[in-house]
């Protein structure tokens, strides 16, 4: 019997590989979708140290055609992610008044619209089989805006909404969606260790219809 498939786009040290292990240590076989190939090299490494067996797919999640290229590759060799966690997003300072038009749209494409097109990619089968997961990964800037980080705000809020408006969308038809607002830096050995956070991604991942949480605050 083939095992269940997590796609975690955006992977990187922090919540997207402690999710990673999380999962695999719960039977799922790991997908990881990151812009370098030399990165996801390092993570599957890092990753089969710890006993967690993971292929990497590379893709900017601002580019449209490669995710969906990189999810028809995730579906050819290990199957349809029964998870998608979303993580990617782009950390750049500047003030609203002296954005760039070009660069918001640009972080927006990484920040939001790359878990759309995650998440259309991965809905069909979760539809049909009636279960699955979607996790954004979201931050304390959707809630408390900070005008040095103003384009991550943006973002941050835009992904929460996303998560909203989908899992509304999709509880009808078994699937789970959910945001994790983390507020706070991730560090390990703190109250924000990603090891600690990804178990935040796993009761999300197991709670039962009815019971089910749209967002986890975590502060």
């Amino acid at each position: 019997m083939s095992k269940p498939v997590i796609a975690v786009v955006g992977a990187g040290p922090g919540v997207g590989l402690a999710v990673a292990k999380r999962f695999s240590r719960e039977g799922f076989d790991v997908a990881l979708i990151a812009r370098r190939v030399e990165a996801l090299d390092e993570y599957t490494a890092e990753l089969a140290h710890d006993g967690v067996a993971a292929q990497g797919f590379a893709a900017d999640a601002s580019d449209e055609p490669a995710l969906r290229q990189a999810f028809a590759d995730i579906k050819a060799s290990l199957g349809t992610p029964e998870v998608l966690v979303y993580n990617a997003a782009v950390l750049k300072q500047g003030r609203p008044s002296e954005l760039l038009v070009e660069d918001v749209v640009h972080d927006f494409r990484v920040n939001v619209t790359g878990a759309l097109v995650a998440a259309q990619e991965v809905i069909p089968s979760m539809r049909a089989n009636r279960r699955g997961t979607i996790l954004l990964t979201g931050g304390g800037l959707a809630l408390s805006p900070h005008p040095a980080y103003a384009s991550l705000a943006l973002g941050k809020a835009a992904i929460r909404n996303l998560a909203f408006s989908l899992g509304a969308e999709l509880e009808g038809d078994g699937i789970q969606v959910a945001t994790v607002t983390i507020c706070g830096f991730v560090k390990p050995g703190t109250h924000f260790d990603p090891d600690h956070i990804a178990d935040v991604y796993w009761k999300l991942h197991t709670q039962k219809p009815g019971e089910r949480e749209r967002e986890v605050v975590y502060k």
